[in-house]
């Protein structure tokens, strides 16, 4: 492992387009988990200028059986979606929530694929498609993410809190930043680069207005990061390209799945290729890498190692993994062959056990659709893969 490097990661705002598509597909999950908590959805979202079409497989016990749909549902769909946009704060001539165009094109899941992962007989419920996940853990912030993620998602968060407050009303939804780093022996000591490009009212597109935005933007910086870690004033970007008037989905078209390493790890570990919003929990796409998350969080939270990457795998259809996969990076403190030997006797690393385990099949997952899936706080019912409730029962076992 390097010891002094350079890195960088960069997140996306809610207001992003492809934030837009990943947040109203996570709408649709939770409005169909509401309904129906073994629902199957598979919600992809398209958003471009003043239109938001849907798409996907879905089945869900009183909102859409024997491919009909019930009284009143595409009027509830159509609700969540224009509330989702609302929200994130689109009052836009080229995208506002009101009077954008909507097409729901949501159909019935395949039947064939219900066969391979519905539960039935002797059959234990199989995973819901083939793939690989991973999970990471690191210990250079306090919730065990990379910093330079860690720090991209925390100012996009207090540029948005600033602009629904009404504190920063020169603010306009879409936005993205980027942290690079600079660490020593493994341990990030200062930024070299900071990067932020946000869309911003007409009124601020003369130089006075570019001027208070980019001393606002410093200011944040300022209080997102400790102290000392500011680099030289000709490494801090705001709004490089000069003006940022037309953005959200009437600047770039947005699509569901299109941000999956600003929602994972910045870059700092692998991922497995799957995209997480839109898909309720029987796809391991999204609850593997979930678990994966979970259990290296735990290894680094029990002290067992600084850094951890869990790889799971599956097929469709099939219930157990194929494979399970520890790297401590040189930084553990137990052989990653017992840890592979003992994760899964701690959770059941089925479909069915995963999601019982974290009790993933609630209407839990619009907040997770913006500033990243993991890293977040565990609030009641939410992020439950972020607790480090294993760490006891992973001592024990490892010292066994």
């Amino acid at each position: 492992m390097r010891g002094s490097y350079i890195f960088t990661s960069e997140s996306v705002s809610e207001g992003h387009p492809d934030k837009v598509a990943d947040q109203i597909s996570d709408a649709i999950v939770d409005l169909f988990l509401s309904k129906d908590p073994e629902a199957r959805i598979a919600c992809e979202t398209l958003t471009t200028t003043n239109k938001v079409v849907l798409a996907g497989e879905i089945r869900c016990k009183g909102v859409f059986e024997d491919d009909q749909w019930a009284p009143g549902a595409l009027e509830e769909i159509e609700k969540t979606v224009r509330e989702t946009v609302k929200r994130i704060g689109y009052e836009q001539s080229g995208f506002h929530w009101q009077t954008f165009d909507f097409s729901n094109n949501l159909h019935a899941q395949s039947a064939h694929i219900a066969m391979g992962v519905d539960e039935s007989g002797n059959k234990d419920e199989g995973a819901g498609d083939q793939g690989i996940m991973f999970g990471y853990a690191t210990d250079e912030t306090p919730g065990l993410m990379p910093a330079t993620l860690y720090y991209s998602h925390k100012i996009l968060e207090k540029m948005a809190a600033d602009r629904h407050a009404g504190t920063a009303p020169f603010l306009e939804p879409d936005a993205k930043s980027q942290v690079t780093l600079q660490y020593e022996n493994g341990v990030p000591v200062k930024a070299t680069a900071l990067v932020v490009s946000t869309q911003h009212s007409a009124d601020h597109s003369n130089p006075e207005g570019q001027a208070k935005l980019r001393d606002y933007v410093k200011g944040v910086f300022a209080e997102i990061l400790p102290d000392g870690w500011l680099p030289e004033d000709d490494k801090i970007y705001v709004n490089p390209t000069g003006l940022f008037e037309i953005g959200g989905p009437d600047g770039d078209a947005g699509l569901t799945g299109r941000k999956i390493i600003v929602d994972t790890y910045g870059g700092a570990a692998p991922h497995g290729g799957g995209a997480f919003s839109g898909k309720d929990p029987t796809k391991v796409d999204r609850s593997a890498a979930y678990v994966a998350r979970y259990l290296a969080k735990n290894v680094v939270a029990a002290g067992l190692a600084k850094r951890c990457t869990i790889q799971l795998s599956y097929a469709i259809g099939i219930a157990e993994p194929l494979s399970v996969y520890v790297d401590t990076h040189g930084t553990g403190t137990v052989d990653e062959a017992k840890l592979e030997q003992v994760l899964p006797q701690l959770v059941r690393l089925t479909p069915k056990g995963i999601r019982e385990h974290l009790k993933l099949n609630a209407p839990i997952y619009s907040k997770t659709a913006a500033y990243g899936h993991f890293g977040r706080d565990p609030e009641g019912a939410l992020f439950t893969w972020e607790k480090t409730d294993l760490v006891d029962r992973l001592k024990e076992a490892v010292a066994a």
